[in-house]
């Protein structure tokens, strides 16, 4: 029953994609045009994702289960650092280039765009890079004894 739920959620999560004009980089990049021909019609799909959000927070911190029965995991942590800092800069360079993020490129790439395959591909590619990275500088600290710099 879960994987059903997971893939209907999936399914309209992308066909709201669809419909709200995500899954088109041009779209997208008139979006992010400030200085050009802006194209504020995203702002209202942004707008109205950050209010479903809020709401959903709101329910879900009043709950100790998932709808479907599962624990619920809340980060531990909510400190703004160097790693998230990072990630976001290269998020929204990579959505300024492309005109992609990974939900929206995941759907056209679902939808035959040969755009959001090179853009799949690179990100499937930055993602290994970057764990490979990861183990290694782990591996690195453990062997060297130096757990007590933040980076373990």
């Amino acid at each position: 029953m879960n994987r059903i739920s997971e893939f209907l959620v999936g399914l309209l999560f992308g066909l709201g994609l669809i419909l709200s004009g995500m899954t088109d980089p041009g779209k997208v990049l008139g979006f992010l045009d400030l200085a050009g021909a802006w194209d504020p019609s995203l702002a209202l799909v942004m707008g109205g994702a950050i209010a479903v959000g809020v709401g959903a927070f709101a329910l879900a911190k009043r709950r100790t289960t998932a709808f479907l029965g599962g624990a619920l995991q809340w980060p531990e942590s909510n400190a703004i650092d160097k790693p998230l800092v990072i990630g976001s800069l290269v998020f929204g360079a990579g959505w300024g280039i492309a005109g992609f993020c990974p939900g929206p490129a995941v759907v056209s790439l679902a939808a035959g765009q040969p755009k959001a395959a090179v853009f799949v591909l690179a990100m499937l590619a930055g993602m290994g890079v970057f764990e490979l990275a990861n183990r290694l500088l782990r591996r690195n600290i453990t062997a060297t004894g130096d757990a007590g710099n933040g980076h373990a």
